[in-house]
């Protein structure tokens, strides 16, 4: 299904790159796989990643709720696939989760600060984007400038993730299949 080889030539950077994706993602994430192939991309983009890893102004749920409307705005399956997986390990509400694809159908599973997010990630990832001065002006208001602001940038940055992905090629790797069976998530069941 990929149209590119996901089998890079395994230099050191590579090796390294991959052994921290296999610690940290239990496996080789494909996107790893595809940006490997351009050693200098593959080292900005993990700089890159690892410093918005760090970004803390904006509240974990919120940011997650962004990503993942705008991978569901975009229809990249392995953005929703590994985002459903990040969701279950940041202790969010699966069933929450499961209906940010369907947001519209579901307002009553969000509140309004939440609604303004996934409505301003659509908005951004229009093409051309229509975001209104309006739902800018009240997240603003909500989230103070530092959050909006990183608000913004990932809902950019997960514009290029998903973009990249899905011309690339790249679908689902299991991560929301392995979320049903997480003993967290069992154990909260009962």
């Amino acid at each position: 299904m990929a149209r590119i080889s996901l089998t890079p030539r395994r230099t050191p950077l590579v090796r390294l790159a991959l052994w921290y994706s296999r610690r940290a993602y239990g496996r080789e994430m494909e996107p790893l796989l595809a940006a490997a192939h351009h050693r200098r991309l593959l080292r900005t983009l993990a700089r890159y990643e690892l410093g918005v890893a760090r970004w803390k102004a904006l509240d974990p749920a919120l940011k997650h709720l962004a990503v993942a409307g705008t991978a569901a705005s975009i229809g990249c399956s392995w953005c929703m696939d590994f985002g459903h997986w990040e969701a279950d390990r940041l202790g969010l509400p699966m069933e929450k989760v499961s209906r940010i694809p369907a947001w519209r159908e579901h307002r009553d599973s969000f509140d309004e600060t939440e609604l303004l997010v996934l409505e301003y990630a659509e908005q951004m990832t229009a093409n051309p984007p229509e975001v209104t001065d309006e739902v800018a002006a009240t997240l603003l208001r909500e989230l103070g400038e530092a959050a909006f602001v990183e608000l913004t940038t990932m809902i950019a940055l997960e514009n290029q993730r998903s973009r990249i992905n899905s011309a690339l090629g790249l679908v689902s790797q299991g991560f929301a299949t392995e979320c049903a069976v997480q003993p967290r998530r069992a154990a909260s069941a009962k």
